[in-house]
C-alpha cells in the first residue's frame, strides 16, 4: 500500500485566517482511490507550533503511521495548497526506491539567498547546485528512509534555537532548504521527476489564469507565491480547479 500525507492541522494555532483545504484533500481523495492508495491527514499538531513548525513536524511521519498501524511501501508527503488531476500518472512507480523530489522552479532570487545563508550558518562544507534543489511539498519516501528522517529530527532539535533565529531574522524558509543540505550530507540517493508533478510559482510562469491553463500541461498544481490574502487566494483556485474537474457537487 503507498500512502499520501497532507498536513491539514489546525489545533495549536492562533491564526483566525486558517485556509480551508477541503477541497485539496476531496482532489486527492478522490485519485488515491483511484489508484489503490490510502490518504493520512495529520490533523494535529505534535509540538506547539513556536517550537517547531508544521513543515518540520511532517518528519515524525513514519512514527505517526506506525502508531496509527499503517502499513506502506511507499509515501507522498505533499502540501495541502495543491490539486491533482484526476488523471495524474501513479509517480509511485516511478520512484526506482529513491528518495523523489521535484526541483523548485520558482524565484532562483529567494532560493539561492536561501542556499548562501543555511551553508553560511549551517552547511559550511556542503554544496548544493540550485538546479537540483528541490520543493519541500513534494516528497516520496519509504522505508529505507526512516533513519534519515530521525536525522533530520536530531539536527532540527539540536540546531532549534538558531533555526528559528535564522527563519525569522532573514525570512529564508522553514525546513525545505535545510532538508535539501541533509540529503547531500547523508548522501542520500536523489530522483527528480519533472515540474509536471509540482508545479509551484505558476502565476509567475503565466500559467495561472482563469482558463486554468495549468490544467492542460500538468498534473499537480501547487498553489504558492500567490499575492494576496492567503487564507481568500488559495481556497479559490483550489475549489476552482476542483470544480473545473468533478463540476459543483
Amino acid at each position: 500500500m503507498n500512502v499520501v500525507v497532507i498536513p491539514n492541522i489546525k489545533n495549536g494555532m492562533n491564526n483566525p485566517n486558517i485556509i480551508n483545504y477541503e477541497y485539496s484533500i476531496k482532489g486527492w481523495k478522490k485519485w488515491c482511490e483511484k489508484n489503490g492508495c490510502e490518504l493520512f491527514i495529520l490533523e494535529d499538531s505534535l509540538l506547539p507550533i513556536e517550537e517547531m513548525k508544521v513543515t518540520w513536524q511532517r518528519y515524525y511521519i513514519f512514527d505517526l503511521l506506525d502508531n496509527s498501524k499503517i502499513d506502506y511501501e511507499n509515501i507522498l508527503l505533499v502540501d495541502a495548497d495543491t490539486m491533482i488531476h484526476p488523471d495524474c500518472p501513479n509517480f509511485f512507480n516511478m520512484t526506482d526506491g529513491k528518495y523523489v523530489g521535484v526541483h523548485n522552479y520558482g524565484s532562483y532570487d529567494w532560493i539561492i539567498r536561501s542556499i548562501e545563508i543555511y551553508q553560511k550558518y549551517f552547511f559550511e562544507d556542503i554544496k548544493l547546485p540550485f538546479y537540483e534543489y528541490i520543493n519541500g511539498g513534494f516528497q516520496i519516501i519509504n522505508k529505507k528512509h526512516r533513519k534519515f528522517f530521525k536525522d533530520i529530527i536530531n539536527f532540527y532539535f539540536n540546531e532549534k534555537d538558531r533555526l528559528i533565529q535564522t527563519q525569522n531574522k532573514y525570512g529564508v524558509g522553514t525546513d525545505q532548504t535545510p532538508i535539501n543540505f541533509l540529503l547531500r550530507k547523508h548522501n542520500i540517493d536523489l530522483k527528480l521527476l519533472p515540474y509536471e508533478f509540482n508545479m509551484c510559482d505558476m502565476l509567475r510562469r503565466e500559467i495561472l489564469d482563469n482558463d486554468l491553463t495549468f490544467t492542460k500541461i500538468g498534473w499537480i498544481y501547487h498553489f504558492c507565491a500567490i499575492p494576496g490574502e492567503k487564507s481568500e487566494v488559495i481556497p479559490y483556485w483550489i475549489e476552482k480547479t476542483y470544480k473545473h474537474f468533478y463540476g459543483d457537487k
